[in-house]
């Protein structure tokens, strides 16, 4: 499955997306949105939450976790650790910019869960956290045999990619969306936010993309590759 090249400049460049894209969503909504709050007479600023906590957690710090094995240049148990870890810290994060969303809607008096990204997003946090307990009980503790780990592997890998490519194609629904909101009520088409909130999209894809370029490389050759 791997595509026989290394996996190293693969992680680089994912590295460097996920800087370029913390930045660039911090920028959008600190500058152009007017800021962060989670209680506010402008619920606006709760909602702003939401895509930063989304982008940071979700895609990137999720996407640290996937690419962790293949990047980091430590013991396998050590690395099946901060796999773990950031995989947690990344479905917090979801979880808490989940509810903001909701928040600001209960606030602002708006439906929840009328949108196809809204519907992506409460199956996305679903499946992420069924993937992350079983990774947890099978791979951690209290840990499966290891003829379950063998098994199971190749299908928490895949699943889980499916989940993060799901995610990432979620996040880009959402910048449209909340896009196509701000267009609608005034914002140029052709503006500098405008601009800021699609290359912040198609940094979150590049990003995503080079995460699953980065899983199906190879490992270093001294590296004992092998999350189980």
């Amino acid at each position: 499955m791997a595509l026989g090249l290394p996996a190293i400049p693969f992680t680089f460049v994912a590295h460097v997306l996920g800087i370029a894209g913390i930045v660039l969503v911090l920028v959008w909504n600190l500058d152009f949105r007017g800021g962060l709050a989670w209680e506010s007479s402008n619920k606006s600023l709760i909602f702003n939450i939401h895509p930063v906590l989304m982008l940071i957690g979700l895609i990137i710090i999720g996407g640290e976790a996937i690419i962790s094995y293949k990047s980091l240049p430590l013991k396998k148990e050590v690395k099946k650790l901060i796999h773990l870890v950031l995989h947690a810290i990344a479905l917090i994060l979801g979880i808490i910019g989940i509810y903001t969303a909701f928040k600001y809607h209960n606030e602002s008096g708006i439906a929840n869960l009328y949108s196809l990204h809204s519907w992506l997003g409460i199956g996305v946090i679903s499946l992420y956290g069924i993937q992350w307990i079983y990774g947890f009980l099978i791979f951690f503790y209290p840990g499966g045999s290891s003829s379950l780990r063998s098994e199971s592997l190749p299908w928490h890998v895949l699943f889980g990619l499916f989940v993060y490519v799901l995610a990432v194609g979620t996040a880009a629904l959402g910048f449209l969306e909340k896009l196509t909101f701000l267009e609608n009520s005034g914002l140029d088409k052709y503006g500098s936010e405008a601009f800021l909130v699609n290359f912040t999209a198609v940094v979150t894809i590049l990003f995503g993309a080079f995460v699953v370029l980065s899983v199906n490389s190879q490992a270093p050759a001294d590296d004992d590759y092998a999350p189980i």
